[in-house]
């Protein structure tokens, strides 16, 4: 068993998951920007992972499957109208249009994202300590 493509794998999650953090992190930053350089209100960026599968040069022939990050999508749905004439972004009817972005939602996604990130930094610990008995046992 080679433990380095192992390693690779868990590597790929850890990077792929990573994103996912950032960009949930993103989302909560930006939960009350009603305007951004583009104009209007940020809208949620959404990342989606796919399988890849790597090139292993082994006996059996199998290949291996690691997961990458496939794009950062934004969420097109419209956002909330608050009543608030007050605000600079208000129009002349006195609503201002918010962001998309669900509290609710992202903190499920970060505790979700937290928890495979920390799974996959598991397997990683594992793998090498799994290499340092193999080599306590030439001694």
């Amino acid at each position: 068993m080679n433990l380095i493509s192992g390693i690779d794998i868990t590597a790929s999650a850890l990077n792929a998951q990573k994103t996912r953090l950032d960009i949930v992190a993103q989302n909560i930053a930006n939960a009350q920007t009603t305007r951004t350089p583009n104009g209007g209100p940020y809208q949620r960026q959404v990342v989606s992972f796919e399988s890849e599968l790597l090139k292993h040069e082994g006996k059996s022939g199998a290949s291996l499957q690691s997961v990458k990050v496939a794009q950062v999508t934004t969420d097109h749905t419209p956002g909330q109208q608050v009543y608030n004439p007050q605000h600079p972004d208000a129009g002349p009817d006195g609503l201002v249009t918010m962001p998309n972005v669900n509290l609710s939602y992202e903190m499920v996604d970060l505790i979700t994202a937290s928890r495979a990130f920390e799974a996959n930094l598991s397997v990683a610990k594992n793998a090498r300590q799994m290499a340092m008995k193999t080599l306590e046992i030439g001694k």
